[in-house]
């Protein structure tokens, strides 16, 4: 999720959640990360809960379904192990430290053959393709800009590192650093903006229907980003493979293709 103001996710997350272990076959752990907003914080705090139960069985995730999660980007992960082990270290989403800033890092999909050379301050913790994948983003953002660059800067120098990957398999992936969201499709992502006026949802996990107007305050916008639509009645976009799209303040920044398409 990306928020023009800071947002619950409470609800989302509580039909996301029903997909690692209940109305889908990701049992194999799940794990959450927001940055905390508030008129205290700086955004650049972050909240990071992971646990290799599945997130429909998962205390913590029971707990988290009515915590008040304020925030203005969310990335949230539900888990079915390909590469590596069902272990906490191999949970997303990831989380690494650039410029000062906390950055989060979550992928859906397998990369083959995938073995870049690591040579700077990010190495996996675990052993999966996705937190080698993250770990060299992340060497190479620091490589390309030697200050934190702007949102516009880094999408650009992302346009030119993604295919270096994706051309390796399946690499749907969300990435934030607290100001932007950045979103990249293979195979499967959709996302909606929802904004005032706001409108009744009916969810496509359970058979809940839900008042948006009554959660949102007129000014209240966001974007929610998912592999698979969570409602049943919103106007869903789906992302076309090789695009890699950013949001910023609730809104659609800019999308480009990066060329991963063609690779795939």
């Amino acid at each position: 999720m990306n928020s023009h103001l800071p947002t619950s996710l409470t609800l989302s997350f509580a039909e996301f959640s029903q997909r690692g272990g209940c109305t889908d076959h990701h049992g194999d752990g799940w794990g959450i990360a927001f940055f905390e907003s508030d008129c205290v914080s700086t955004g650049k705090g972050i909240r990071h809960f992971v646990d290799k139960s599945s997130a429909a069985s998962s205390p913590i995730a029971h707990m988290l379904k009515s915590y008040p999660i304020k925030s203005h980007n969310v990335i949230a992960h539900v888990r079915k192990a390909t590469v590596g082990m069902v272990a906490l270290e191999n949970c997303h989403p990831f989380v690494r430290e650039l410029w000062g800033h906390n950055w989060v890092f979550a992928h859906n999909g397998d990369l083959k053959n995938y073995a870049p050379r690591l040579h700077g301050s990010f190495h996996p913790v675990g052993n999966t393709d996705s937190e080698l994948a993250f770990c060299w983003l992340m060497q190479e953002l620091a490589k390309s800009h030697a200050d934190v660059p702007s949102v516009a800067e880094l999408s650009c120098t992302l346009r030119e590192l993604v295919p270096q990957i994706a051309r390796h398999g399946t690499f749907n992936f969300l990435l934030s650093n607290g100001q932007a969201l950045w979103a990249h499709a293979t195979t499967k992502l959709h996302y909606v903006l929802r904004a005032h006026p706001f409108h009744q949802v009916h969810l496509k996990d359970e058979d809940i229907s839900v008042n948006l107007a009554e959660l949102n305050s007129p000014q209240d916008r966001q974007v929610i980003v998912v592999t698979e639509p969570l409602t049943t009645d919103e106007s869903w976009v789906a992302m076309a493979a090789g695009e890699l799209h950013v949001f910023v303040d609730g809104l659609l920044a800019e999308c480009r293709t990066t060329g991963a398409a063609l690779a795939v």
